[in-house]
């Protein structure tokens, strides 16, 4: 009979634990501040970002698990479990947040200074305080997700991961009636959402049914065992794979992406690309890995499929793109179909273990390396404002001879998008297209790998056009045109700063990811 004592380990959960409970202090912290300074918030919050990351490289000593149970047999399964996955992704969703903090808090999508609908310092800051608990609620989520072990608290830190980004979408329509693209982003992003959870809890209760467990090791047991329902067990585990794929933007659940990027406010979208996507793949890789790795060659071909797709259409759709931010929209949409690679080819090589972990690997690595580049060129689009007309449009030619009026900010990202793209001198990003490649090749997925260069060369097209644009001469005078980085204090001059450092150290050392994976 299975025993329902659990045990508890705080050191497992104290990264995760201090986030929430530091979610919870910037929150009551606000009712203190006065408007003026709810700017100011964003330090005690990176300061609970700062103190889990310290925690989690603490808890690296060895693998640890809580909320464990003895199901008879010999066998145990336990619910939240730290080991190398988890603190991977855990320190990727860490970084990624550091960053999104310290990037400005005004809220950027509008009209230019002066024209209706651009939202004040002053409103801006009145939320301040609420912009940051959300941001650290979401984070808990996507730390909870790395460490989820059972379906339940895999579904619920989704949906804690979920609700806070959908609200911090839609801040600026909160602050004024003149965003409602922001309210429409939200909305389609919610809707969407809910649908992936009513499919995701349709196919967790088909496979608890076949199988009378929850646990994912229990789970894949059951499945090895033959025990279950196969057909039953088969559509429970799709079912539970879509949902997951709406959290990763992969085709055909990618519709919600480039409204929800434009509505938000520019570090929100930076929040959204890295920090929910981190959690999302967290999901996938927990869920393939531990759940459903009997089924690893069906689902194997189905995510090889949907991979091809989800790059393909990414890239075609970024292609059309002026506005830079739904250009990056597209771009991340691009760039999941290829972190879905390997993991296509790990559930093919099930059997050759060394390939699968390798697999597993890869998808981290690329995440990581993603994550640094993506959250740079984020970071530079969210420290400048157009200086073109009275739309606030932030189009690819605003960016017109950058590298005259902001050399700094426009070598910076000129560096982002050719590590994007995949060419020198960004040497991580061409490693990590590389070794998923390679997984591609090896796994004897060889049309997949063909696809994969097709959409290398696609990606360069509309890369390497935002990158000459930065370097191009003014019609004009070099100043008229361009972009210029404004006041916004040291903390968004630092987040640049330090994913250029990121990039370049990842560079110069490409292997240093996959090593320590």
């Amino acid at each position: 009979m299975t025993s329902l004592v659990q045990s508890v380990d705080w050191v497992a959960l104290g990264p995760t634990l201090v986030v929430a409970l530091g979610s919870i202090g910037v929150l009551l912290a606000d009712l203190w501040v006065p408007p003026a300074r709810r700017a100011a918030l964003r330090w005690p919050t990176l300061g609970v970002v700062v103190l889990a990351g310290a925690l989690l490289v603490a808890q690296t000593d060895r693998e640890r698990g809580t909320f464990c149970i003895d199901a008879g047999g010999g066998l145990s399964a336990c619910s939240f479990v730290v080991e190398p996955i988890t603190w991977a992704l855990q320190a990727i969703s860490l970084v990624g947040a550091a960053v999104v903090i310290m990037l400005p808090v005004r809220d950027d999508p509008g009209p230019a200074p002066g024209a209706p609908g651009r939202l004040s310092g002053r409103l801006s800051g009145r939320l301040s305080g609420e912009y940051h608990f959300l941001l650290l609620v979401s984070l808990a989520g996507a730390m909870a997700i790395a460490a989820s072990r059972d379906v339940l608290t895999l579904v619920i830190a989704l949906e804690v991961l979920s609700l806070p980004a959908f609200a911090m979408i839609a801040l600026p329509a909160g602050q004024t009636r003149e965003h409602p693209s922001a309210a429409e982003g939200a909305l389609k992003a919610f809707l969407v959402s809910v649908v992936a959870l009513a499919v995701m809890l349709f196919g967790a209760a088909l496979l608890y049914g076949v199988t009378g467990t929850l646990y994912f090791d229990l789970l894949a047991g059951a499945l090895v065992a033959g025990t279950a329902s196969t057909p039953v067990a088969a559509v429970g585990a799709t079912l539970l794979l879509a949902g997951l794929l709406f959290k990763v933007a992969a085709v055909p659940f990618h519709g919600w992406v480039p409204d929800a990027y434009v509505g938000a406010p520019v570090r929100v979208a930076a929040f959204l690309s890295v920090v929910s996507k981190s959690g999302g793949f967290a999901g996938l890789l927990v869920v393939l890995w531990f759940g459903l790795r009997p089924y690893g060659e069906a689902w194997g071909t189905v995510l090889a499929i949907i991979a091809a797709l989800t790059m393909t259409i990414g890239n075609l759709g970024a292609l059309r793109q002026t506005d830079v931010v739904r250009l990056l929209a597209w771009s991340s949409i691009a760039q999941s179909g290829f972190m879905l690679v390997p993991l296509a080819a790990a559930g093919i090589a099930t059997s050759a273990r060394g390939l699968a972990l390798d697999g597993a690997a890869a998808t981290i690595a690329y995440l990581a390396v993603y994550a640094v580049m993506n959250l740079g060129a984020f970071a530079v689009v969210a420290v400048t404002d157009s200086l073109r007309g009275t739309t606030g449009a932030r189009t690819v030619a605003d960016y017109t001879g950058m590298i005259r009026t902001s050399a700094l900010a426009g070598i910076a990202l000129a560096f982002f998008l050719v590590s994007l793209a995949g060419v020198p001198p960004g040497v991580a990003g061409l490693v990590t297209k590389v070794v998923v490649l390679r997984s591609a090749v090896d796994a004897g997925l060889g049309w997949l790998a063909v696809v994969m260069a097709v959409n290398v060369v696609l990606g360069l097209a509309y890369y390497l056009r935002w990158t000459a644009v930065i370097f191009a001469i003014p019609a004009a005078s070099p100043y008229e045109g361009g972009l210029e980085i404004r006041a916004h204090g040291r903390a968004p001059s630092v987040a640049v700063g330090l994913a250029l450092a990121g990039g370049v150290a990842l560079s110069i050392w490409p292997q240093a990811v996959l090593a320590v994976l």
